[in-house]
């Protein structure tokens, strides 16, 4: 059999497999996302405070994705927990770098004039800072949901959701009349997935970001 009729034969549990893997990534991408900015909205202020937040989730990534999976596993056990939580984690060094970068590179004369105009701190980061910082936050959005995507798929070894079920079970069966077709059918459809999403986020910068403050 070739690819194609690979495609044919097994379209809708690809199908399937790819909607787990997106919904999976745009739901963690989410809660990371917001736990990166409220991270960057605590610490950007204090030099020391944002360089720990960035110091530490970028360890984070230093821990290879298969062995993070591994260790959740005896505390949380198999399926959508552990995938949740490693790409979660994953997720929040660009955030929280972009975060606390943005914050701290908004014009301090626009934040005064907001001050002087009598503004609260609280309303100062929601209308002045914040939108200002919004621009490399997104960036950081999309930077982390392209490195989701890849690691999503390791999720599969802890029977998680998603495209990578396809690639582990080719690799596990290599020889077999359909392995390359496996993994390519899962690698194929995780680079699609990419550039969609990233095709989103143009979208959504473009209805967000003012065309003066574009970059």
């Amino acid at each position: 059999m070739d690819f194609w009729d690979y495609l044919a034969n097994r379209h809708q549990q690809l199908l399937t497999d790819s909607f787990q893997h997106a919904s999976a990534v745009f739901q963690c991408m989410v809660i990371a996302t917001v736990l990166g900015v409220v991270i960057g909205v605590l610490t950007y202020r204090s030099p020391w405070g944002g360089n720990l937040a960035i110091l530490s989730t970028a360890s984070i990534l230093t821990i290879p994705s298969l062995a993070a999976i591994g260790l959740l596993i005896p505390l949380v056990g198999l399926g959508v927990a552990p995938t949740v939580i490693v790409l979660t984690l994953y997720g929040l060094l660009p955030i929280v770098r972009n975060a606390v970068v943005g914050l701290r590179g908004v014009d301090p004369d626009l934040v005064d004039a907001a001050k002087g105009i009598g503004m609260s701190r609280t309303a100062r980061l929601i209308k002045v800072e914040l939108p200002l910082a919004w621009p490399p936050i997104l960036t950081g959005i999309r930077v982390s949901t392209q490195m989701l995507m890849g690691i999503a798929a390791i999720a599969a070894y802890a029977s998680g959701p998603g495209l990578g079920n396809e690639i582990f079970r080719g690799i596990a069966s290599l020889g077999s009349a359909n392995a390359i077709n496996q993994v390519l059918a899962g690698t194929i459809g995780i680079v699609i997935l990419a550039l969609l999403f990233d095709a989103a986020y143009v979208l959504l910068g473009r209805l967000t970001i003012p065309r003066g403050i574009r970059v």
